[in-house]
């Protein structure tokens, strides 16, 4: 069983960079996404107890608790899209992207509350959250997206691009908007 998530960074980059066929772009949407959210976490750790922010206290735990799931999740899918890949199986290998894409989705809604909730002094930390999570959210529709082609379920195909399709909007909406507020904060 591939185990990255326990293992160096070096050595899953090395791997990466190396001539195998896993892991791919999958798995490093999977690590991007990872990345995203752990910024989301740092942001909200740096900004509980402190009082100018009391007022957002309960919100901030909230999106805390949700980040870290997520986290959770994205390191695991990590190793699952380099098992998907090796199993040869089209369903595994369309379904862990498609799963990455939607908890990009979900996660990169966390930014913008960051925006004012957050520690100013971290406010770049929330605009490159954004970023990765879109980045991730992109690149998990490329795996789809080369998996659907070989589907037989035409049906289903277009239920996954629609519903992937709803969701770049969003995602790339919240990632300019959490971009634009964040570049009027850091320039003042």
């Amino acid at each position: 069983m591939v185990n990255y998530k326990d293992g160096s960074l070096k050595k899953y980059l090395d791997d990466l960079a190396g001539k195998l066929p896993a892991p791919g772009g999958g798995s490093a949407a999977a690590l991007n996404a990872a990345l995203g959210v752990s910024l989301v976490s740092m942001v909200v750790n740096f900004t509980l107890g402190k009082p100018k922010y009391a007022r957002y206290e309960d919100e901030l735990k909230d999106i805390l608790d949700k980040s870290e799931k997520l986290r959770e999740k994205f390191l695991s899918l990590v190793d699952l899209d380099v098992v998907a890949y090796q199993s040869k199986n089209l369903r595994d290998a369309l379904d862990i992207p498609f799963m990455i894409a939607r908890l990009c989705a979900e996660a990169i809604k966390l930014c913008p509350p960051l925006v004012k909730a957050g520690n100013v002094n971290l406010i770049s930390d929330v605009g490159v959250a954004s970023v990765l999570l879109e980045g991730a959210f992109v690149s998990a529709v490329f795996n789809v997206e080369i998996n659907l082609k070989s589907l037989s379920d035409k049906v289903l195909a277009k239920s996954i691009r629609k519903e992937l399709t709803q969701k770049m909007n969003s995602v790339k909406k919240i990632r300019l908007q959490t971009e634009e507020k964040v570049g009027k904060i850091i320039r003042g």
